[in-house]
């Protein structure tokens, strides 16, 4: 098969109807790309994938193309049979409520009006992703002990998948969770009445407008600590029953 160079999802969602003439139900873009906050050369497209059946002859089929889709720097399609996709509510709550939040049919049908999320399985799943992560900055801290550099690129890592959090739990405390990470944040920060700037100065650093060697990293780091605590200890408060509202 002739793969195209510089891939883009329409480009993968047509090449995989091709390959999966009679087993696809959709191909759906979601992540940055359809929140808005994708940065050129920095973010990457995330495509989920739904199949009638996904036995080993269709996950090779979606391997040939991956190849080039990859290559590209993007990570693999997310492949789900509906049946699957549908009883995984409860084990990845936030992943789906941003899929169905933030995303953009390519291809088929839109599965994701399907999908229902309890209140408890996001409590839940937002208190283990958040304190896990958590442990990894402190354990990245008594790693990188004086090195300012490598503690400025220890936030900067993480603060993409913080972000991601801090909209789920937006959605947790029942308030409007907006598309782009950032704003998400700065939301969550106005919910919690704590400051945001230290997200946005990492922000800053990530997107390259600001450098390490600017800013005093080692009190950055101590506030960037001290605000995701704060966030952690408000989930740890929060009632967990329910179903959560609004879904579509």
């Amino acid at each position: 098969m002739n793969l195209d160079v510089n891939m883009k999802p329409e480009d993968l969602a047509e090449q995989l109807q091709r390959a999966l003439p009679a087993n696809l139900i959709s191909v759906i873009l979601y992540g940055s790309a359809a929140a808005g906050d994708f940065v050129e050369k920095r973010s990457d497209y995330n495509v989920l994938v739904v199949a009638e059946a996904l036995g080993l002859t269709e996950l090779k089929a979606i391997a040939q193309l991956a190849r080039a889709w990859m290559k590209e720097g993007n990570p693999p399609p997310l492949c789900f049979t509906l049946k699957r996709l549908e009883r995984s509510a409860d084990v990845f709550p936030m992943e789906l409520l941003d899929i169905k939040e933030n995303h953009r049919v390519l291809y088929g049908r839109d599965v994701t009006t399907q999908l229902k999320v309890a209140r408890t399985n996001l409590r839940h799943q937002l208190e283990f992703e958040l304190k896990s992560k958590w442990l990894q900055l402190q354990a990245g801290y008594v790693q990188a002990g004086n090195d300012s550099k490598r503690l400025a690129a220890l936030m900067v890592n993480s603060l993409s998948s913080f972000l991601t959090f801090f909209r789920g739990a937006l959605r947790l405390f029942e308030q409007s969770a907006p598309s782009a990470k950032l704003e998400a944040m700065q939301a969550l920060s106005r919910h919690l009445g704590q400051p945001s700037e230290v997200f946005e100065r990492v922000h800053d650093l990530k997107s390259g407008r600001a450098s390490w060697k600017q800013l005093d990293i080692e009190e950055l780091f101590r506030n960037y600590l001290r605000q995701i605590e704060v966030v952690i200890d408000a989930i740890d408060q929060y009632p967990e029953q329910g179903i959560l509202p609004n879904q579509p």
